[in-house]
């Protein structure tokens, strides 16, 4: 199998946890995107639901595609969330935010029964931060929080959209954190959280309920115990 493929087939056995009357968060970046696509032909073919997109993107294809979008503020539960990650390690932790979105993907997250993740086979790590680590910053914040993000054991740099600084759907900074490897990710994450002017982190601890790694061997499945 492609990546592609990979991805795809993930996607392909998360959509079958979607039932009529859920409300479902749709996240964000490539692999979301194909079970995007999969939702809309599901709703096309009669699956009645409402969805809560993680980003601006995901809000426009999901309305593109004949969803029912609304926001957090018009629902009282998510039923259930499924998203794509930048890395998942064997006790299904995780790195998200390569798309910029982990903020809102972080929210909605934590606001859903369940959680599936969804990813090609490169995406399983024995340890997390080979992928550089996402740090939304307030603006005012960024430059005062390279060096205690470096201080940190990182490579701290800001991410650039071309050669412009990149901006999150909320209008806020990333710094991106080169680790290598992450020896402590829980310590890390309330570290990160407890530093003014750091909006969130994309250290994904205990969100993930099911895992779907799309394989040559097919859809590998990873259960929280």
């Amino acid at each position: 199998m492609t990546e592609d493929e990979q991805k795809l087939a993930a996607a392909k056995e998360a959509v079958t946890h979607i039932t009529d009357g859920m409300v479902v968060g749709l996240g964000t970046g490539s692999t979301a995107a194909k079970m995007v696509d999969l939702v809309g032909e599901k709703v096309k073919n009669g699956l009645d639901i409402i969805a809560v997109p993680t980003s601006e993107a995901t809000a426009s294809q999901a309305k593109k595609l004949g969803i029912k979008v609304v926001g957090l503020d018009e629902v009282s539960v998510i039923d259930l969330t499924i998203d794509g990650t930048d890395e998942v390690d064997p006790q299904m932790r995780l790195i998200k935010g390569g798309g910029g979105a982990h903020l809102r993907e972080k929210i909605v997250a934590s606001l859903s029964d369940k959680m599936i993740v969804i990813a090609e086979n490169k995406k399983m790590v024995e340890k997390l931060g080979k992928f550089k680590l996402p740090v939304e910053v307030i603006p005012f914040a960024s430059g005062a929080l390279l060096p205690k993000m470096e201080a940190l054991g990182c490579q701290p740099s800001l991410r650039m959209q071309g050669d412009k600084l990149f901006y999150t759907d909320e209008n806020n900074l990333i710094i991106d954190c080169a680790f290598e490897q992450i020896e402590d990710p829980e310590e890390l994450a309330l570290t990160l959280s407890t530093i003014p002017g750091v909006v969130e982190h994309g250290l994904f601890i205990d969100y993930a309920d099911l895992v779907l790694i799309g394989t040559d061997e097919g859809v590998k499945q990873f259960e929280r115990s």
